[in-house]
């Protein structure tokens, strides 16, 4: 359903038809964290997030997991590799 009062229009998982049911509701304003993410909205109370209605927790457990500026690096641990194994995988299993 659509929004009819913080974002009017916009489509929104916690409208029904007896208005927002999200605790307090209404949308809450983002957080430091969220500055420079791209779903970021102006709305009548300030920037909200188009995505979701409390940034405040989703950034509460670290990184946000709907956040476009920020990305989770992977670090990979260099593994001993068997010389035995790599001979056989670099010789492709031919048999003489």
């Amino acid at each position: 359903m659509k929004c009819e009062t913080i974002q009017p229009g916009t489509e929104c998982t916690f409208w029904t038809k007896n208005g927002c049911i999200f605790e307090g509701n209404s949308c809450q304003p983002i957080v430091e964290e969220c500055q420079g993410c791209e779903r970021i909205v102006d709305s009548s109370i300030g920037q909200v997030c188009s995505a979701c209605p409390s940034p405040a927790r989703k950034w509460a457990q670290g990184l946000c997991n709907i956040a476009t500026h920020k990305k989770v690096e992977i670090v990979t641990a260099n593994q001993k590799i068997n010389p035995l194994k790599a001979s056989k995988k670099a010789s492709g299993g031919k048999k003489k």
